[in-house]
C-alpha cells in the first residue's frame, strides 16, 4: 500500500507524515502541500525541508486562484488583520460562525484535489492532520469528525472504493498529537505553524498559542524556537 499526506509542513501534518512513514516505509509516502494564497510561503518552505528530511516524493500545487474571491484574513489579498489572540476569544465575537483565519472550505478543496493525485500515483489512503481542538467551537468547520466521515464516504465512492481518507486526530488534542510526534522523533525544529511570516514565530496567533500550550502540556520545550 502506499499513502498520501497532505503536508503543510506545520504541527499536525508533521506528525501525519511521520505516522504514515512508520506505517508504510518512506518510499511508499507521497507528501502533497498546497500552496493557497496565504500571506506567506514559510510553511511551505518547512515542508520542502522536512521532506527533504525524511527523503519522501514531495508534490507541489497551487490552488491560490480559487481563493481569490475570500476576505479570509489569511490570504495574500485581504486586508483583514490576523487576530493576536485565541480561538476561544476569537470565537466569543463570531456568533457561531468560523473564525478569520479559516479558509472557505479548505480541506474539501484540498482533500479533493489530493485524492485525484492519489489515484494517479497508486496511493490508497490519504492521511491528514485534522483534530478536536481546531474544530471546538465551530472554528474550522472542516476539521470535524463529521465532516471527515462525509469526505470520507464521498472520497471512497468516487473512487470506485479504491481511496480512502485517514485523519488519525480527528478525535484527538494538539497535546495527544505533539505526544505522538515526541514518540516518532519527529522533527518539530523544522516545522511552521504561525500565521505570521516573519523570522519568528508572533507567539500570539492562535495556532501560536495552541503550539505553546501543547508543548508544555507535555512537559518539553519547542524545538523550533531554538533555530
Amino acid at each position: 500500500m502506499k499513502a498520501l499526506v497532505l503536508f503543510s509542513g506545520g504541527v499536525d501534518s508533521t506528525t501525519c507524515l511521520g505516522m504514515a512513514i512508520e506505517k508504510y516505509g518512506k518510499d511508499n509516502v507521497v507528501a502533497l502541500s498546497v500552496s493557497y494564497g496565504q500571506k506567506h510561503q514559510k510553511e511551505i518552505k518547512s515542508s520542502i525541508r522536512i521532506a527533504q528530511y525524511y527523503g519522501v516524493e514531495h508534490i507541489y500545487l497551487d490552488l491560490a486562484k480559487i481563493f481569490e474571491y475570500s476576505d479570509c484574513s489569511l490570504l495574500s489579498h485581504s486586508d483583514t488583520e490576523i487576530p493576536h489572540e485565541s480561538y476561544a476569544n476569537q470565537l466569543e465575537k463570531t456568533d457561531g460562525k468560523p473564525v478569520s483565519t479559516y479558509v472557505p472550505f479548505r480541506n474539501g478543496l484540498f482533500l479533493s484535489a489530493a485524492a485525484s493525485i492519489a489515484l494517479s500515483k497508486e496511493c490508497s489512503v490519504i492521511y491528514y492532520g485534522a483534530h478536536s481542538d481546531d474544530t471546538a467551537g465551530n472554528a474550522y468547520p472542516d476539521c470535524s469528525d463529521v465532516f471527515n466521515e462525509a469526505i470520507n464516504k464521498a472520497i471512497y465512492e468516487g473512487s470506485g472504493h479504491m481511496l480512502s481518507i485517514e485523519a488519525p486526530f480527528v478525535k484527538w488534542t494538539k497535546k495527544d498529537i505533539i505526544a505522538e510526534g515526541i514518540r516518532l522523533n519527529v522533527p518539530y525544529q523544522y516545522s511552521w505553524s504561525c500565521y505570521e511570516g516573519h523570522d519568528k514565530p508572533c507567539g500570539v496567533c492562535g495556532t501560536c498559542i495552541d503550539r505553546a500550550k501543547a508543548f508544555e502540556a507535555n512537559g518539553v520545550k519547542d524545538p523550533a524556537l531554538n533555530i
